[in-house]
């Protein structure tokens, strides 16, 4: 086995107890870094551990630099890797600080290193935490309609509302605009209730208690919709897998009276180890 070989074979491997220990090595590596970039955005840690978190940092880039320029070293298709969606954040999670350093005008770009945490999603994939990954997108795929339905109802919602307390309240009591009328109507609706616009009118805090309300239905409607798609699709898996364990079934019964020959496809008229006509009738 060639050292490029072997190198793939640890990288993008993970049956090997090397490639496992590489993609814990790796989690460890991409969950650090990541804490490393939160805890610099806080202004205390900054200025007591400022010169710890940078020396991190660069240890962090160059190690992810070696396994980005490994993992094109060992890749047979390299420009597809290079474009991949895996790839491109690869890239992207190195690139800031090398960016940060040669133009220290653009360090504000060093909070795109957070992306390195969907890398994680790449170990993952590999496991079983896939399979319960690959249920909900297919359920998301086969709702798709109802949501976008549900969305622009909800869009429609937040308008007609907006408009409303807009025409209620008016400028004199904080909803100086259409626009900010529909924030509060996504504020009031979400039941986040911020606060900073309120109505002050009767008729104003009767259409409030109206979008409340709503809110909660809102907040129903497309968990009824995925819940129930989710039940559907795991209904489709387990259909399909009996449907397939029954053509199997079906294809070993069907013998060769001649040889006796299992596994002839159910529209097979010859035996396809020696030839004889299948008497499907036996």
């Amino acid at each position: 086995m060639s050292f490029r070989q072997k190198v793939y074979d640890v990288i993008f491997g993970y049956e090997s107890r090397a490639g496992k220990l590489f993609d814990l090595a790796l989690i460890i590596l991409i969950i650090t870094s990541v804490t490393a970039v939160l805890l610099d955005s806080v202004e205390s840690f900054h200025q007591s551990y400022g010169e710890a978190l940078y020396f991190l940092e660069w240890s962090f880039t160059i190690l992810f630099t070696i396994e980005y320029v490994l993992r094109l070293y060992s890749s047979e298709e390299k420009r597809r890797y290079i474009f991949s969606f895996y790839g491109l954040i690869d890239l992207i999670s190195i690139l800031p600080t090398y960016i940060a350093f040669l133009f220290p005008s653009a360090a504000y770009l060093a909070v795109v290193r957070i992306m390195r945490v969907l890398r994680i999603f790449r170990i993952l994939k590999l496991f079983r935490y896939m399979g319960e990954a690959n249920l909900l997108y297919s359920a998301l795929v086969h709702a798709r309609r109802k949501i976008v339905v549900f969305l622009f109802s909800v869009i429609a919602l937040v308008i007609i509302f907006g408009a409303i307390m807009f025409i209620i309240e008016g400028p004199e009591h904080g909803f100086d605009s259409i626009p900010k009328s529909i924030y509060w109507a996504i504020v009031t609706i979400t039941t986040v209730g911020y606060g900073d616009v309120s109505p002050q009118t009767g008729l104003g805090q009767f259409v409030a208690a109206i979008a409340m309300i709503s809110g909660y239905a809102i907040i129903a409607v497309p968990t009824g919709i995925i819940g129930a798609e989710l039940m559907q699709e795991v209904q489709r898996r387990i259909d399909g897998k009996s449907a397939d364990k029954a053509h199997l079934t079906a294809n070993d019964a069907l013998e060769c009276s001649n040889c006796e020959a299992k596994g002839h496809d159910m529209d097979a008229l010859h035996c396809k180890y020696c030839g004889s006509l299948i008497d499907k009738q036996a």
